[in-house]
């Protein structure tokens, strides 16, 4: 079953081309045929993924994972890098998300991009993503992890900017690709750090010399290395998986379609980064300073982004944020190297933030484009199931007990309050946070008064009521193919917490990931206890809390909101980062572009090429052409007196002398 892995990325890479081909076709029907076309692939991709997680339990589970060869790839003097798996726990875990995930919101998908022109076209972006974060978790070696990094790259910026007409979106496909380089370059030095200090990129080599390694021991530009190595990887996390100071990108990536949104940016790619770390553990903790300093960006990334969601309108923008601030927690759990409790977050956030997005997207579909919170409220009555859907992924975020969430992150608030407790304690406080800004939108989209305002678009483009029922209000999405998945997805929600624990520390164990438990074991569980107690009880008060405020009386917000102004402008504007890196970034690099401008087109262009090479050769030509009048005796004269003056010059020379 094991060799099923290499038709894992191989389905997804086909399925590309094929919708690719079938968009380009004439026929509607052929090109409406792409959904399932690609909904088959990543379907085939994930029933591979189960062969190939059975294999690996039936193998054992060894701990150093179990390597699949495809084909050689590079081979060059002392280089080798070939198209190779590596199957281990963390393999099969993110294999579960990538294609199990993908699989369902493509079929939801299937059906919220119907009607759109570019219905082809997205699948095949889909499908190449699909097979880029495939190559990037099954990959053996530092390369092929390389390789899907970039490529998932290159998917996002197509998705993003997805609705290319619009200036918005292509804005922000922009952006994403832009603020994703600057953590890519140092993600590349430090993959090149790595083959030079180890001599090898494959995972079998790499991890057992970290691991192995005493870095006191190290001399000279070696030590170097190991210092600076996991700090240049941590710039390409913090990069793909939004970390401050990189984040910007992703709240504008929310300009994509909204299945891209739940794929791309809460289930899949921006957990790359964290999983990368989780691989690489070992290679980290060769500097416990870049780890400390990981715990550290992730605990601050968790509350500053819960801050900002706490005022926002924007419904999307909302989930964009709560991504950031769960991410945050993600890297919160690497940095003090919780791995089971970081990537067990990773695995139940796919479940509930896939969730929110798409039942997000629902309301968006049934609202004709409208996201703003102030101008809907009371839709439970017009879509309950998709309220009742939504309702379970809050309760999981929001980390309920016995909800997903709930077990997830209390791994992670445990291990940081016992080895970083001020980290710790910002956790919890961006748990209660968190809390109440997931049922402050539920309570104002779906309870209270029912009144709406219904938008102008339709997937991006102005509403053409051929196309949708709009003029009769919001309205329930059909089952299939859309409130199908969500019904799975909610299932995961509740369910995958309690369910998977023992399966998710026994995958970690049985991987690159684990890392060895100290202290006492006793004392950690009472501090366990202790953060069950007081996240759990403090996630059911503030829910209490956020009822009152935005939906029994929301004229005390209100009220609130006036005399708390300037905190409430600071963070609906988002501290104003974005304005910051406008003057400080973008201002400064628009100075030196205009300089450049100026040098290029007075000196270069005026000077240099017009005047010195342009203008001094046609001024020699005219002055030679003077001279060139076709006249004998013209000719004759002057002969006459260039001798008079070569005569001259040698008559004075000898005189003188």
């Amino acid at each position: 079953m094991l060799n099923m892995a290499p038709w894992i990325p191989t389905l997804p890479f086909l399925s590309m081309f094929v919708c690719g081909a079938m968009f380009a076709c004439k026929s509607q029907a052929i090109r409406n045929a792409t959904a399932w076309v690609a909904a088959a692939a990543v379907a085939g991709s994930f029933l591979c993924s189960v062969m190939v997680v059975k294999g690996f339990v039936d193998a054992g589970s060894p701990a150093a994972g179990v390597t699949v060869p495809y084909f050689e790839w590079i081979n060059i003097g002392d280089f080798h890098a070939n198209f190779s798996f590596l199957i281990d726990g963390l393999t099969c875990v993110m294999l579960m998300v990538v294609t199990g995930i993908g699989t369902l919101i493509t079929l939801y998908a299937a059906g919220y991009m119907s009607g759109d022109s570019g219905y082809g076209r997205f699948f095949a972006y889909i499908s190449l993503f699909i097979f880029a974060m495939s190559c990037l978790v099954l990959g053996d070696n530092l390369l092929l992890l390389f390789l899907g990094w970039e490529g998932v790259g290159v998917a996002s910026y197509l998705l993003i900017g997805f609705y290319y007409r619009k200036p918005s979106a292509v804005a922000a496909a922009k952006k994403a690709f832009i603020v994703n380089r600057i953590g890519d370059f140092g993600f590349a030095l430090g993959l090149m750090g790595t083959f030079v200090l180890f001599g090898s990129i494959a995972y079998s080599d790499v991890i057992p010399a970290a691991h192995a390694l005493d870095v006191s021991s190290l001399t000279g530009w070696r030590a170097d290395l190991a210092w600076w190595i996991p700090f240049l990887l941590m710039m390409g996390a913090f990069g793909k998986s939004a970390q401050l100071p990189l984040h910007v990108w992703l709240p504008d990536a929310m300009e994509g379609p909204t299945p891209v949104s739940a794929l791309i940016h809460a289930a899949t790619m921006v957990t790359a980064g964290v999983y990368m770390i989780a691989r690489l553990i070992n290679v980290f903790n060769m500097n416990p300073t870049a780890l400390a300093f990981i715990a550290a960006v992730g605990g601050m990334t968790a509350l500053f982004a819960a801050t900002i969601a706490l005022c926002q309108y924007d419904l999307k923008r909302v989930w964009a944020y709560s991504t950031l601030s769960q991410l945050g927690y993600m890297f919160l759990g690497v940095g003090v190297m919780a791995t089971t409790g970081a990537v067990f977050h990773l695995f139940t956030h796919a479940f509930f933030k896939a969730l929110l997005f798409l039942t997000a997207g629902s309301v968006m579909h049934a609202m004709a484009g409208q996201l703003d919170l102030r101008k809907m409220s009371g839709l439970f009555s017009k879509m309950p199931v998709t309220a009742i859907l939504m309702l379970m992924g809050c309760l999981a975020l929001a980390g309920v007990p016995f909800t997903a969430g709930f077990y997830s992150k209390d791994i992670i608030l445990t291990e940081a309050l016992i080895k970083a407790p001020v980290l710790g304690w910002i956790g919890i406080f961006t748990a209660l946070l968190t809390a109440f800004y997931t049922f402050r939108l539920w309570f104002r989209v779906f309870l209270g008064e029912t009144k709406y305002e219904m938008g102008h678009e339709h997937h991006g483009y102005p509403v053409e009521h051929d196309l949708d029922d709009h003029a009769h209000g919001p309205h329930e999405m059909p089952w299939w193919p859309m409130n199908a998945p969500l019904v799975v997805l909610a299932i995961g929600a509740i369910a995958a917490g309690f369910a998977c624990h023992g399966w998710m520390e026994g995958m970690i164990h049985n991987s690159t990931a684990a890392v060895a438990s100290h202290g006492d074991a006793e004392h950690h569980h009472s501090v366990h206890t202790f953060v069950s107690i007081v996240a759990g009880g403090g996630a059911l008060v503030m829910i209490a809390l956020a009822a009152l405020f935005h939906w029994k009386r929301r004229d005390l917000t209100e009220k609130i909101a006036n005399a708390f102004s300037p905190v409430v402008t600071l963070l609906y504007n988002k501290y104003y980062i974005d304005e910051c890196y406008n003057v400080l970034v973008r201002g400064v690099l628009n100075m030196i572009a205009w300089m450049s401008y100026i040098v290029d087109r007075v000196l270069v262009d005026g000077v240099l090429i017009d005047v010195v090479i342009g203008r001094t050769p046609r001024f020699v030509a005219h002055v030679g052409r003077m001279f060139q009048r076709g006249r004998l005796q013209g000719y004759g004269l002057t002969m006459g007196l260039g001798l008079a003056i070569v005569l001259f010059i040698m008559v004075w020379k000898v005189m003188a002398g």
